[in-house]
């Protein structure tokens, strides 16, 4: 899997493509800031872009404005954003066309190599990952009324994990439970948010992008 990293903070940027080189990918390409970030994205076409938020030249949001850009130029690349704090309303910019292949982490992260893996895996799979302090501030910012208040706590709970991009055994794992009881609860949460069946549809990502929106 070929990737493209962006980060201005070259110790990070070398460290975390040292650590996905011997996790097996393949870094085909590094920046240091925004411009050159696409001007290498729209050269070498990865299947996932891992992107610093704030980069030069303006240091405030070029990375995402660089996301962006990338999601509409080249929609089938996957980006996993890292920020230094939980800043989730510019996850809510990249997210306004979708949650496929959206990843958001924090910095701290890029140490636990089994989580970076995983993100760079599902996003490029374009599933969507979340840091768990951003769903912790979700959770606790207030809310309008909508299709999430029918969901039962442990729903709710199961949604946050789901929007973590935690699989059903990782979730079970996590709350002590049989895989058995998620898959009940999933399904709970798909009937509760009307997402039916569909061949065109991904349930699970329409399902964490209406938490995400909720």
């Amino acid at each position: 899997m070929r990737i493209v990293i962006a980060d201005d903070a070259v110790v990070l940027r070398e460290g975390a493509a040292r650590l996905l080189e011997e996790a097996g990918f393949d870094v085909v390409a590094q920046a240091g800031d925004a411009e050159d970030l696409l001007r290498k994205v729209r050269a070498h076409k990865p299947e996932v872009a891992i992107i610093d938020v704030r980069m030069p030249p303006g240091n405030i949001d070029d990375g995402l404005q660089a996301a962006l850009t990338i999601r509409e130029e080249l929609p089938d690349i996957g980006l996993l954003l890292f920020s230094q704090y939980v800043e989730d309303r510019y996850l809510g910019e990249l997210l306004a066309s979708g949650a496929e292949g959206v990843g958001y982490l924090l910095k701290d992260r890029v140490s636990d190599v089994d989580r970076l893996v995983e993100a760079v895996q599902r996003v490029a799979a374009g599933g969507s990952v979340l840091d768990s302090e951003v769903v912790a501030q979700m959770l606790g910012r207030p809310r309008e009324a909508g299709p999430l208040d029918g969901l039962t706590d442990r729903e709710r709970e199961v949604l946050g994990l789901m929007a973590e991009g935690r699989t059903n055994r990782a979730i079970a794992e996590e709350l002590f439970v049989s895989e058995r009881a998620v898959e009940r609860h999933v399904t709970g949460i798909f009937g509760k948010l009307d997402l039916p069946p569909s061949e065109q549809d991904h349930r699970r990502v329409l399902a964490v992008l209406t938490y995400l929106r909720g």
